[in-house]
Parts: C-alpha cells; structure tokens; sequence
C-alpha cells in the first residue's frame, strides 16, 4: 500500500520560512518524480515545484522560484520543499505526488497523492 504522508505545514507570518516534507513508503522511491502541487479555496490544484528521480532536475513554476527549494532524500524516501520570503498568496493546502512519467506540471501525471497539509501566511 502506498502512502505519501505530508507535514511541516502551519501558520506563518509574511516573509517568514516553513519546510514541507514527504515521506512516502509502499513504493520505489527513486523511480518516481516527486512534486509539491498547492490548492487555494476556490482554485484549483497548482503545480509548485518537481524534482527528477534522481535528484539533479528541478522545475518551479515562476511565482515561487528564487523563493522555493525542492530536494529529494531517495535513500529515506523523503523529498521537502524549502519556502522562504512566503507570501499571502502562497497560502493553500500543499499536496506531495508521485508521478511514475509524463508532464510534470500537470496533476494528471502523478500517480499517488498525500493528503495535503495546510499552509498559512497571514500576519
């Protein structure tokens, strides 16, 4: 049975830090791409960032990059998501995937999902 369990997740004040992480079990880590995807109310799901099986590839989607670290521990089947300078906007539930191939901006291309946990930027 795969599970994708997220934490890290809380409240935070604009310009403050959090780091998200991902444990997952029930699957071969390493052949898999992992990606942090966020919801908002009322929105929908929203890539973030993914990161390469193997470690050495990183995609962000503009509105966070220089502010957001995707890294990947393969050998405790981990990957985090390091969020500096937050912001208001940056406020959403943030899910973890696992994708075995395909886009990696896109939900549909992730086979497993955690449950999501909550991040708020407020002051």
């Amino acid at each position: 049975q795969v599970q994708l369990v997220e934490s890290g997740g809380g409240l935070v004040q604009p310009g403050g830090s959090l780091r998200l992480s991902c444990a997952a079990s029930g699957l071969i880590f390493s052949g898999y791409v992992m990606g942090w995807f966020r919801q908002a109310p009322g929105k929908e799901r929203e890539f973030v960032a993914a990161i390469s099986r193997g470690g050495g590839l990183t995609r962000y989607v503009d509105s966070v990059k220089g502010r957001f670290t995707i890294s990947r521990d393969n050998a405790n089947s981990t990957v985090y998501l390091q969020m500096n300078s937050l912001e208001a906007e940056d406020t959403a539930v943030y899910y973890c995937g696992a994708s075995p191939a395909g886009l990696w901006t896109v939900p549909v291309s992730y086979e497993y999902w955690g449950q999501g946990t909550q991040v708020t930027v407020s002051s």
